[in-house]
């Protein structure tokens, strides 16, 4: 029998991916992320703008996730920010320095998983300096991912520029020899939508033999989805690259709310003219609102080939949070 672990890429970035990242790992696989370029927002846009740098947060956090002591002081020092200065995070900072000393970015990043002595590979999806646009459910235009994140209206369509931007050879590498594709949780237009746009990435999808999993989010806490269904979240990556390529969709279909809280209240069942919030109503500053779902929806996900695990994914303490637990659960299931 072959023992060799079996080999998994997460595509995403933000504060997402390494849930899934850090779920993989606890289960014993040999675990890749493969994550967008085109963050122009916070620490990286500055970095990315004053100093030429190929934005640097995403990475960060998925190096953070696969340290092996995630307790460690340097690993904890990675994610310190100067609130003093920029809001810098260290490891941003670390990463462009090391970028600009060796004239490479992929060997800063291979520098820096022998520092934090991560248990996987890091990958951008591609080096060139790429930028996001996206076309609102309303019609407006947006540029840049900072602004699309604040939009106060659902994304229909995302677009990078350059469009021919070139793939990053090892991270389709690591996509043809996966067993497992995670997509997300995350950002759906900002941080896993723009993997697929880089030319290469969909293709690598389709050849590899990979079972493709999307991580559906649990609520909507920013524009860029605001009022979106479980089914147009599903249909928008279809849209972007990955029909008749999405094997399995994982969807929070169970609601409790296991704590009290502001947060909690408002990630709370709702009924009524409530269950359908309007598309172009703007979200309130630190609105959360769950995705909705029913049973006419997973059908109609379904009727699009994926097959959908819908149950309870809720973390009991963080309610807009994934449950690892139930994640590890729901990946072994799928793929026995």
């Amino acid at each position: 029998m072959n023992d060799s672990p079996r080999k998994a890429v997460v595509i995403g970035g933000g504060t997402g991916a390494p849930v899934s990242i850090r779920v993989l790992l606890g289960l014993g696989w040999q675990v890749s992320a493969v994550v967008a370029m085109a963050d122009d927002g916070g620490s990286s846009g500055i970095l990315r703008e004053r100093a030429g740098a190929i934005p640097p947060g995403d990475i960060r956090k998925c190096l953070v996730a696969m340290a092996s002591d995630p307790s460690s002081p340097l690993v904890r020092s990675f994610q310190y920010r100067f609130d003093y200065a920029n809001n810098h995070a260290l490891g941003n900072l670390i990463l462009t320095a090391l970028a600009d000393t060796t004239y490479s970015f992929p060997e800063a990043i291979r520098i820096c998983e022998e520092l934090l002595d991560t248990r996987g590979h890091v990958y951008p999806s591609t080096l060139n300096s790429v930028e996001l646009s996206g076309r609102t459910r309303d019609g407006r235009a947006l540029v840049g991912q900072a602004n699309i994140v604040k939009s106060d209206c659902a994304l229909a369509r995302v677009f990078l520029t350059p469009q021919d931007a070139e793939p990053y050879a090892p991270a389709l590498k690591a996509i043809l020899d996966a067993d497992l594709i995670v997509l997300g949780p995350g950002s759906l237009f900002t941080s896993i939508i723009p993997n697929l746009l880089v030319p290469g990435i969909t293709e690598a999808i389709a050849r590899s033999d990979a079972t493709t999993v999307f991580v559906c989010g649990l609520a909507d806490m920013q524009g860029e989805t605001w009022a979106l269904n479980c089914a147009e979240h599903v249909e928008a990556l279809l849209d972007h690259g990955m029909r008749n390529l999405l094997d399995y969709a994982f969807i929070h279909c169970d609601y409790p709310v296991p704590i009290p809280g502001q947060v909690t209240q408002a990630f709370a069942p709702v009924t009524g003219a409530e269950a359908t919030p309007s598309m172009t109503k703007p979200p309130t500053p630190h609105s959360v609102r769950r995705v909705h779902v029913d049973y006419e929806l997973l059908k109609r996900i379904e009727a699009q080939g994926p097959h959908v695990i819908a149950r309870s994914f809720v973390d009991p303490l963080r309610p807009t949070w994934h449950s690892p637990e139930i994640l590890a659960e729901t990946f072994e299931k799928v793929l026995s």
